[in-house]
């Protein structure tokens, strides 16, 4: 009889922290940036942090080190034209878009494998296209990861940074 309490209870903890959890919003939601340019819609699926009072640049994320460029899964970068980043081609397609930050300059990575979970299996030959950008310094803090896209260059903003790239 013993037993079947202690069982009963541990069963019924279970379920209370299994549905508080699954009551918690997730701290970084998926978003969706779309928009055109040049005659091609551009589509980018990501998941947003926050910054929370944490330093992004250099510590939560690295630098040197490909970044996801959002939290959870790979951000999904999709368009169903060819484009021009940065000069070079980018056939139209799905790409997972990782970028490598630095303290003066970031790789942004388009790469042929579309579905991956954040950059742990990231691959270096399934590249279509690596370009070399300036970050800049924002106007002001943006506490939740951002895409725009503009009528000719798309952003991510996010902390005291937009990385930018020129798309035609």
């Amino acid at each position: 009889m013993k037993i079947l309490k202690i069982s009963l209870l541990v069963l019924l903890s279970f379920f209370a922290i299994s549905f508080a959890n699954a009551q918690e919003k997730p701290k970084s939601t998926a978003e969706k940036a779309t928009g055109m340019i040049n005659g091609a819609t551009i589509q980018i699926n990501y998941g947003s942090p926050s910054v929370r009072a944490r330093k992004i640049w250099g510590e939560l994320v690295p630098f040197n080190e490909v970044w996801r460029a959002g939290a959870n899964e790979a951000t999904a970068f999709e368009t169903d034209k060819d484009l021009t980043i940065e000069g070079s081609k980018l056939p139209a397609g799905k790409y997972s878009f990782f970028v490598i930050p630095n303290e003066k300059q970031c790789i942004l990575i388009f790469n042929k494998e579309s579905k991956q979970w954040g950059a742990y299996k990231y691959n270096e030959k399934e590249d279509q296209l690596r370009v070399t950008v300036k970050q800049k310094a924002s106007q002001s803090s943006t506490e939740k990861l951002i895409y725009k896209i503009n009528s000719d260059n798309v952003v991510l903003s996010w902390d005291n940074w937009d990385i930018g790239f020129k798309v035609k």
